[in-house]
């Protein structure tokens, strides 16, 4: 346990390399775990901090609210996206850009986190919170280093923004930052008990509900090693014990998909499982949408009736969070090709969803706009339109228009699939109304919309595009 307020004096060691070699699906050496040393942080006894509000025009989190809906009402339809500045950072962005108050909050893989002014990209702090994973010393992986990868969530009850950084020895390292200044004020780690640091990788958002930030863990690119999927909890102060969930498969099963955890109104959160070790007998919980209660006790589960066989093909639903919809409605969608409509306060187990659809393989994060929701298709985006109990097909945006879509007023933004460019489109007809080159970008950069501005996350740094 590591509280903010004490001098930490411990060595956490990550694991021995002679036993990492031998598990599953390890497919090159790796030097020995190294010790990680806890910065000891001091903070002023009695101190205080005037929490910064959140209003309707901020972002203070993955697709801008907690039901991910990424959609902002009553922003002008534009007919020209025009470059306002670009901000070279340390680092690659993959994590979605916040915005509060006018400040853009921006993680990268060298674990900094800037504060850039919204209208000029001028720098008003950068904080450093531990040395990144060069990718040698990790089993598999696709980032190199590997840094803060899921987007960080801001908590107006403290004042801080939080984010889980992947440091050296392994370890992942939740920080609360004073959006302010910069300064950390929760530093702990969220390791879960007996997991091994390096064969996870935080690549979900995080998601906070009444003092608790979570944060969900799958593995790296390639499937290697011995993780498991789990969501941890950990409280806003820095304190107490955390809370897991973890998926009841021998090996995978991870929850990975870019938004991270997606919650209703009472704090419940709708997870999408990944392919499990499992692929014939007893269902594993893989391959699903789990909800979970605030303090992670499993609630309702749903899975394809073809699980064992999306398992054992990778063809599962972890690639794309599960859609809140209105009237209580989940769609769900992944690698397959295959949507389901499910009932939210009912999943309905193993084959238990109103309707399947072929739709497309999907990865990352939807949009939500009334009885719309416009999913990331590796084929171009596609609009599916709800009635009733029953969705159907709508326009689709041509491939290469592929990346996780937000909306504003009547128009999407969506990225390509790491070209660098930056598309809105009509959201009636799927028209594009404009583009602009923003440099390149990962596959699972996603746009953030801030009153006339889009923020866009580079392989260098952070690009501002003006809409008007």
């Amino acid at each position: 346990m590591f509280k903010t307020s004490l001098v930490t004096k411990r060595l956490i060691w990550a694991g021995a390399c002679a036993s990492l070699l031998l598990l599953i699906g390890c497919a090159k050496s790796v030097p020995p775990a190294q010790p990680v040393f806890i910065t000891p942080i001091t903070l002023t006894p009695g101190a205080t901090m005037t929490p910064t509000p959140v209003t309707a025009a901020d972002w203070p989190m993955y697709h801008a609210n907690p039901a991910r809906t990424g959609y902002v009402a009553d922003v002008p339809d534009p007919q020209r996206l025009t470059n306002l500045w670009k901000q070279p950072l340390d680092g690659a962005v993959y994590a979605e850009p916040l915005v509060i108050g006018g400040v853009v909050i921006v993680a990268t893989e060298n674990d900094s986190l800037y504060a850039l002014d919204a209208r000029s990209g001028h720098t008003l702090w950068r904080t450093n919170v531990g040395k990144p994973v060069p990718l040698s010393d990790l089993p598999c992986g696709d980032i190199d280093p590997l840094g803060i990868t899921g987007t960080p969530v801001y908590d107006p009850a403290t004042g801080l923004v939080f984010a889980v950084a992947e440091i050296q020895g392994p370890a992942h390292m939740l920080v609360g930052l004073d959006v302010k200044t910069g300064q950390v004020k929760v530093r702990r780690l969220v390791d879960a008990p007996g997991s091994d640091p390096r064969a996870h990788q935080e690549r979900a958002a995080l998601a906070l509900y009444q003092g608790r930030v979570y944060i969900a863990y799958g593995g790296l690119d390639g499937d290697c090693s011995d993780y498991i999927g789990k969501v941890v909890a950990a409280s806003t102060d820095g304190t107490g014990s955390l809370l897991v969930y973890q998926v009841p498969t021998p090996r995978e099963g991870g929850i990975w998909a870019t938004p991270g955890p997606v919650m209703d109104s009472q704090g419940n959160l709708y997870v999408s499982v990944g392919n499990g070790a499992v692929t014939s007998g007893t269902w594993d919980r893989s391959d699903s949408v789990l909800k979970l209660s605030p303090t992670l006790k499993l609630e309702d589960a749903f899975a394809p009736t073809s699980w064992a066989s999306d398992n054992a093909g990778d063809a599962d639903l972890g690639s794309m969070a599960p859609v809140l919809l209105p009237n209580g409605l989940i769609y769900a969608d992944g690698k397959s090709s295959n949507g389901y409509l499910l009932q939210a306060a009912h999943l309905g187990g193993v084959g238990g969803q109103l309707q399947a659809i072929q739709a497309c393989a999907s990865f990352g994060g939807a949009a939500v706009s009334g009885s719309s929701l416009f999913i990331p298709c590796t084929s171009g985006v596609m609009q599916l339109n709800i009635s009733g109990q029953r969705v159907s097909k709508g326009w689709q945006a041509p491939g290469q228009i592929s990346g996780s879509p937000i909306i504003g007023g009547q128009t999407l933004y969506s990225l390509d699939s790491g070209g660098g460019t930056l598309y809105a489109l009509n959201t009636a007809t799927g028209q594009v109304r404009a583009q602009v080159s923003v440099g390149q970008t990962s596959r699972f950069a996603t746009p953030t919309l801030y009153q006339t501005t889009v923020f866009v996350g580079t392989m260098t740094g952070v690009v501002a595009v003006s809409i008007a």
